[in-house]
């Protein structure tokens, strides 16, 4: 094949054109596109129980400061965990925000912060980190859409294992109305392993914070052992308990959590462990196209959030070897997902949280409908 050589002239011109790339208004050429993305048409091989997204995505709030965690109030509202600031924030039926409250104490670095929400009894649960750890704390929510606030904090449980990376931070109520929280091995990768340490663990708690009778071990919160950095929790309808947990190198895994079992972390990172008596997950990816966060459980599908791997993806809860990829690559980092309103998936981006390249409008709250 014949090589053309550029004249002086068109050598000149591209020089220029590259070094005017080179300008501050470069910026706004670098910055992603957030495009309106439509779910392909709904799969044919659908499991029982599975559903799927469809239809148009739309914007329930932009514009939004590292958000974490999302919970809908009893009449709908959204309330919102804001990372770095500290706040908590509701939304209007426009995605217009307000300040609920602002969460005093935080320890903000690096992955800590303002982390993990849950509703229950008229009271929100947050899930922070404090210059003593992680803690939890039960806040009284009072008033109603457009005029919610926080009442005084009550401890739940607190000095739990913090650093600056490996915080956990997902809270949920299971249902067996028990709280779960999960804690990450803060860096202290041998914790994992030690039942005395809550570092690397899924606890289970009364929603006063007191160990239940039934733990499996006795006198401690210890629900499960061996992890590395669970930040998704969700229950199918049978009772099964699904986390999605970070690996270091290698694989992030999607696992069914069974009360006193151990997940291998450190000695084993995915499958494998088995034969050395560790739970094996029940589905894993290579760590470069997952980072998984939030999960949510919907009609028995689980969902899971993915930063780095910048996807959506679905599992059916019956059948969980199997998954499906949604929106690859359109929203940037995605931080947690939920069940909507009136049949819709709500899923949250993370692309200003200093990991991420944000685009016009992040972060967002973005909802699509489901059918199965």
């Amino acid at each position: 094949m014949r090589t053309r050589t550029a004249s002086p002239l068109v050598v000149l011109t591209l020089v220029a054109l590259t070094l005017s790339g080179c300008t501050a208004g470069s910026d706004a050429d670098d910055e992603p596109t957030r495009r309106a993305a439509t779910a392909p048409p709904t799969p044919t091989d659908l499991a029982d129980g599975e559903v799927v997204p469809t239809g148009a995505v739309t914007d329930v709030a932009t514009g939004l400061d590292a958000p974490w965690s999302v919970v809908l109030t009893d009449d709908g509202t959204p309330l919102v965990s804001l990372r770095d600031s500290g706040d908590v924030l509701e939304l209007g039926d426009d995605g217009t925000p307000r300040t609920v409250g602002s969460i005093d104490g935080i320890s903000h670095g690096g992955e800590g912060g303002l982390l993990g929400l849950a509703l229950h009894d008229d009271a929100l649960y947050v899930y922070s980190t404090a210059d003593d750890g992680n803690r939890v704390q039960r806040y009284p929510l009072t008033g109603s859409a457009g005029s919610f606030a926080l009442g005084d904090p009550t401890t739940v449980i607190d000095e739990l294992p913090a650093n600056t990376f490996h915080d956990g931070g997902r809270i949920a109520f299971g249902p067996d109305d028990m709280l779960y929280v999960t804690v990450g091995d803060a860096g202290n990768r041998s914790e994992a392993q030690d039942r005395s340490s809550l570092a690397g663990k899924i606890l289970r708690l009364t929603p006063t914070g007191d160990v239940p009778d039934d733990n499996p071990f006795d006198g401690s919160p210890v629900w499960s052992y061996g992890h590395r950095n669970v930040q998704g929790l969700g229950w199918a309808s049978d009772g099964t308990m699904f986390a999605s947990e970070f690996g270091e190198d290698t694989w992030d895994e999607l696992n069914v959590i069974e009360p006193g079992k151990d997940y291998g972390w450190p000695e084993v990172e995915g499958a494998g462990g088995t034969s050395q008596g560790f739970v094996d997950p029940v589905r894993q990816w290579s760590t470069d196209a997952a980072s998984p966060s939030g999960l949510a459980v919907v009609d028995d599908t689980v969902f899971i959030a993915n930063l780095r791997g910048e996807v959506l993806r679905s599992v059916p809860a019956a059948d969980p070897s199997d998954s499906r990829e949604w929106f690859s690559g359109e929203y940037g980092r995605l931080r947690t997902v939920l069940a909507g309103p009136d049949g819709t998936l709500w899923f949250v981006t993370n692309n200003t949280d200093g990991r991420g390249t944000p685009g016009a409008g992040d972060d967002r709250i973005l909802s699509v409908g489901l059918t199965g």
